[in-house]
Parts: structure tokens; C-alpha cells; sequence
């Protein structure tokens, strides 16, 4: 699956890129046939709290499916908004599957 993480407002750390790659990867787990994954991290209103903001879009054959989640950090944000990708990625593997 290729992965396009893209910054806005400030500039990502090999760590957290890593660490995106990966939460990302495992959810090709759920589906093979995952296209392309675009993660968009954003930070909102600098001053306040919770204003790490994880945007996460996977093409898959159909419509795609998304998740924005914000948090106090970006993991916290990127491990939120790919849990909420789960569901959607099993519901879409029974669609299909026909259950």
C-alpha cells in the first residue's frame, strides 16, 4: 500500500512518520486489495489543547473511506482515527464477502 502523509503547520519527524507508516500498514490487514492511503496531520488553534488533528483516506475499489480524529498528539489522533477505519473495513470485507 503506498502511504502519502502530508504536514500542514508543521514539519513531521522521521519517528512519527514511521509511526504513522506503520499504524496505516496494519490496517491492510483487513482488506488486500488497499490502494493508497493519504494521512493528513494538522495543527489547530496552537494555543488549546487537543489540536493534533489525524485525517486518514484509503481508496479502495468503491467509495473511499475515511476518519479525521483530533487529540492532545498525532499518535493518540492517528491511533484514533484508525480504529475508526476498522469497523469500516470489516463491514465493506462482509459486504462483499456477502454476509
Amino acid at each position: 500500500m503506498n502511504i502519502k502523509i502530508q504536514d500542514i503547520n508543521f514539519s513531521i519527524k522521521e519517528e512519527l512518520k514511521a509511526f504513522v507508516e506503520k499504524k496505516v500498514n496494519k490496517l491492510g490487514h483487513f482488506m488486500s486489495d488497499l490502494n493508497d492511503a493519504t494521512v493528513v496531520l494538522t495543527v489547530t488553534k496552537p494555543e488549546s489543547k487537543e489540536n493534533k488533528k489525524a485525517r486518514i483516506t484509503l481508496e479502495v475499489p468503491g467509495p473511499d473511506l475515511f476518519s479525521e480524529k483530533t487529540a492532545d498528539s498525532f499518535e493518540e489522533a492517528v491511533t484514533k482515527a484508525c480504529e475508526a477505519l476498522e469497523p469500516q473495513l470489516a463491514r465493506l470485507k462482509d459486504q462483499r464477502s456477502g454476509k
